[in-house]
């Protein structure tokens, strides 16, 4: 009903910046609540950040704060995580999720929908 695919991901320095996108297509973009999570290795899935539909609502961890920033553009399907101070703890898999329920609350995998394949960033010190 949905299909997502992550971009942008790739080795970045400790301190550096990089821009992921995520590119929607199935149904309608702006009907749903969109998400970022990521997953370093051994480690459980983590919620990242999530935006409402139009981009007015803005749900961002606590590790992330300050640091990475989430919008989207509904003309474009396209979904964008701007990471910034970067640090080797950022390390994992990002992928990008649909949740077909209301709120940009949702923080729980279980809570997702659609989920992208996800996208390596390796952030070397």
């Amino acid at each position: 009903q949905v299909q997502l695919v992550e971009s942008g991901g790739g080795l970045v320095q400790a301190g550096g910046s990089l821009r992921l996108s995520c590119a929607a297509s199935g149904r309608t973009f702006s009907s749903y609540v969109m998400g970022w999570f990521r997953q370093a290795p051994g480690k459980e899935r983590e919620f990242v950040a999530a935006i409402s539909r139009s981009g007015g609502g803005i749900n961002y961890a606590d590790s992330v704060k300050g640091r990475f920033t989430i919008s989207r553009d509904n003309a474009k399907n396209t979904m964008y995580l701007q990471m910034t101070s970067l640090n080797p703890e950022d390390t994992a898999v990002y992928y990008c999720a649909v949740t077909t329920h209301y709120g940009v609350g949702r923080s729980r995998p279980r809570e997702y929908d659609y989920w992208g394949p996800g996208t390596q960033v390796p952030v070397s010190s």
